[in-house]
């Protein structure tokens, strides 16, 4: 994974780059040109403009980063593992809907489990990826679709595409670091890809329909990804599941503790 775009050595190899582009390209325009001083009293006419990528290239492009995490305040301190068991992520809380379209959204839901759970049953880790790969899907959608709309009605959004595609870009992250634990055979990717494929349509169909809808099920999507880590938790505790090293690409974007692990 390290060989990726988000992968550490790469990041790392392309900031080298960069640099040396940066270095030549100032070389080229300051006082590097005692090496090409023949070349040039040969030459009449005004200089040649130098082609750059970095002289077309936004600033915020030049400096490869890990997307940063959904709240700045993850990043004021080292997470260590005392802080995040101190954390409150609301295990027992639940939305009860009030609405008829709220009913169909749990409902909705609770069906689309019932087929993980014999599928995966305990197999957490292949759980998680399919979990991820779902849960990216509905921040680009309502992203895309509220950036058509506001470009038809020529309108601002009030700021739920940035959010919305922020979020998806953190759900990858979280399928990124799963991917670095351990990957899926053949079959379990082609049934993956099935299952996002078929989501990625009716969640397009029902967010275009009632936007309010589809965000009340991802809201319920999350309560049972709540439950599914709750579940991995207590599997590493027991043992049954290996309490590894956190890949490197998770303690860069959670900013956690160097020595820290699955469970964290």
């Amino acid at each position: 994974m390290q060989k990726r775009a988000f992968g550490i050595k790469t990041t790392l190899r392309v900031q080298e780059h960069l640099s040396k582009m940066i270095k030549r390209d100032q070389q080229a325009a300051g006082g590097g040109k005692a090496s090409a001083d023949a070349k040039d009293m040969q030459v009449t006419g005004p200089e040649p403009v130098r082609d750059s990528i970095l002289q077309t290239m936004p600033s915020e492009l030049r400096v490869p980063r890990f997307p940063e995490p959904m709240r700045e305040n993850t990043m004021e301190h080292t997470w260590k593992t005392a802080d995040l068991e101190a954390l409150e992520i609301g295990t027992t809380k639940h939305r009860v809907p009030d609405l008829i379209s709220d009913k169909l959204a749990l409902w909705a839901v609770k069906a689309a489990r019932r087929p993980t759970d014999i599928f995966f049953r305990n197999k957490y880790l292949h759980r998680s990826v399919m979990l991820e790969v779902v849960a990216a899907v509905p921040g680009m959608v309502g992203g895309l679709i509220r950036h058509i709309k506001s470009l038809q009605g020529m309108r601002y959004d009030g700021g739920w595409i940035g959010h919305l595609l922020h979020e998806a870009e953190n759900e990858r992250m979280h399928l990124m670091t799963w991917m670095e634990v351990g990957t899926p055979v053949l079959w379990e990717r082609a049934l993956i890809a099935t299952v996002q494929t078929g989501f990625f349509a009716m969640f397009s169909l029902l967010y275009m329909v009632s936007p309010r809808t589809a965000h009340r099920v991802v809201g319920y999507l999350e309560e049972e990804a709540v439950t599914s880590y709750t579940h991995f938790i207590a599997e590493i505790d027991a043992g049954r599941i290996e309490n590894v090293k956190a890949p490197d690409i998770a303690i860069a974007y959670w900013n956690l503790d160097p020595k820290a692990t699955l469970r964290d």
